[in-house]
Order: C-alpha cells, then sequence, then structure tokens
C-alpha cells in the first residue's frame, strides 16, 4: 500500500536577505500522525527558505516512492515544478539561476517520491500554512541560528 503524506511548507525571511526561517507540518493521510519541523537561519532569503521547507519535508520521507502533495503559499517553488522551468535549469546546469545548491537538493529527493503541487494564497486563514508561517517565524529569531553557508559564500561575492 502506497502512503499519502501531506507537507505544508512555508519560509520567512526579515529582510531579504536577512535571518530567516522554514517550518513544516506533515500529516500522514487517513491516520492522526503529524510532525512538526523547523529551522532558522542567520543570513538567507524567503525564496531559499520556502524551497528548504519542501525540501526538508520531502526528505523526512523515509518510504520511497510515496505519494505527496506539497501545499506551498510559494509561487517561485509551485510554479519552478508545476510549469518544468526547474528541468530545463538543470539542462543548462542552472546557469543565471539563484540557488542551484538547493534545487539540485530538491531534485535529488523528489525523484524518489510521486510528487503533486497545490499552490494556496498565503495568510488566507489555511490553518496549516497558518501554522507553518508561524514555525517560520519563530525559527527566524531564535538565538544561534543555523549558516547557510552557500548563500553566505555567494553574498560575499556580490560585496
Amino acid at each position: 500500500m502506497l502512503h499519502q503524506v501531506h507537507i505544508y511548507t512555508d519560509g520567512a525571511a526579515k529582510g531579504n536577505p536577512g535571518n530567516g526561517g522554514y517550518g513544516v507540518v506533515m500529516e500522514l493521510v487517513g491516520t492522526k500522525y503529524r510532525k512538526e519541523f523547523y529551522e532558522g537561519f542567520r543570513l538567507t532569503t524567503n525564496n531559499r527558505m520556502e524551497l528548504l521547507a519542501v525540501i526538508v519535508g520531502l526528505e523526512k520521507i523515509t518510504k520511497h516512492n510515496t505519494t505527496v502533495l506539497v501545499v506551498s503559499d510559494s509561487k517561485y517553488v509551485v510554479d519552478s515544478v508545476e510549469k518544468k522551468w526547474v528541468f530545463g535549469w538543470e539542462k543548462t546546469g542552472f546557469k543565471g539561476k539563484k540557488n542551484p545548491d538547493l534545487w539540485l537538493r530538491f531534485l535529488k529527493i523528489y525523484r524518489n517520491h510521486q510528487v503533486n503541487f497545490k499552490w494556496i494564497k498565503g495568510h488566507n486563514n489555511h490553518p496549516q500554512n497558518e501554522r507553518c508561517d508561524e514555525l517560520a517565524v519563530y525559527a527566524s529569531a531564535l538565538p544561534n541560528l543555523s549558516i547557510d553557508a552557500f548563500y553566505e559564500k555567494e553574498a560575499k561575492k556580490l560585496l
């Protein structure tokens, strides 16, 4: 039997770039199983956190070929996958594209499952999306934030 998992995600950044975080709510359909995950970073962008939330959710799934619905308020993430842009970027080695490290990480885990995306409007009283936003904002304000090493290295090149 294939499991069906719903992953709700959100990312936040105070300043863009600035300190940021992601929030993930995962639910195993037809059960009471629900998990939440979050992490904050000292210097990152909103789009990186939106994408990282999806990646972390997918990486938490231990059974291959799981049917997954990712629900996100990020047009950046949803459109990049649903409109198949990311697959074109992959063919060109992500030349001129932002966040190649995360997109490569995404594609590796994405291909292990049957993943569909659904875009929802953010801050629109969707309970799981609101919870993800709370987690992302909370994570971005934690002490001892993690380092988004790839982003910080790229940011230094621009200075």
